[in-house]
C-alpha cells in the first residue's frame, strides 16, 4: 500500500512540471511505473513482485480480457472475503489478521463486468479490459 500512494503522489509532482520537448512521456505515470517495475525485475525480482500485492497476483490478458489470479494466505474464510474493484486496482478485503491488499492492474478495465472464481486457495478474476478511446471530442472554447 506504501508504494501505491508513492506512485500517487508521483502522478500529482508530475501533473505540475515543465519537461523539456520529448519528455513528454515522462507525465504517463503508467509509463514510469512499468519502466521502474521492468528495471526492479531484472535487478531484484522479490521486490518487483511487492510491487503488485506482495507477489501474490499474476496477470494474463487477451484482447478483451484481463485475468488476474491471486493466491490467497493460508487460514483465509471465503464468508469474510470482500473484493472491490476499481478501474486501476484491486482490493481484496477480510484476508486473515483483518488485512487488506491493494492490487493494481496493469490495464484500465471496467469495474462492473467482473468474473471471480475461488477454487483451490486460488482467486481468479476476469475483467473486461476498457477500450483506449482513439476518437477526438470537440470541447467548447469559451471566452
Amino acid at each position: 500500500m506504501l508504494v501505491a500512494s508513492k506512485w500517487d503522489e508521483l502522478e500529482r509532482w508530475m501533473e505540475g512540471q515543465r519537461l523539456p520537448k520529448g519528455f513528454e512521456l515522462l507525465r504517463e505515470p503508467d509509463w514510469v511505473e512499468q519502466y521502474v517495475r521492468k528495471m526492479m525485475t531484472k535487478a531484484l525480482p522479490e521486490a518487483a513482485g511487492a510491487m503488485i500485492g506482495k507477489g501474490m497476483a499474476t496477470f494474463s490478458e487477451s484482447r478483451h480480457f484481463l485475468q488476474v489470479k491471486i493466491i490467497l494466505p493460508e487460514g483465509f474464510e471465503r464468508e469474510m472475503l470482500r473484493l472491490m474493484v476499481r478501474e486501476d486496482r484491486l482490493r481484496l478485503e477480510g484476508l486473515p489478521g483483518g488485512k487488506t491488499e491493494t492490487i493494481k492492474l496493469p490495464k484500465l478495465v471496467k469495474p462492473r463486468i467482473c468474473k471471480t472464481l475461488l477454487k483451490n486457495g486460488i482467486l481468479q478474476v476476469k475483467l473486461r479490459k476498457r477500450p483506449a478511446l482513439k476518437t477526438y471530442h470537440e470541447a467548447v472554447i469559451r471566452e
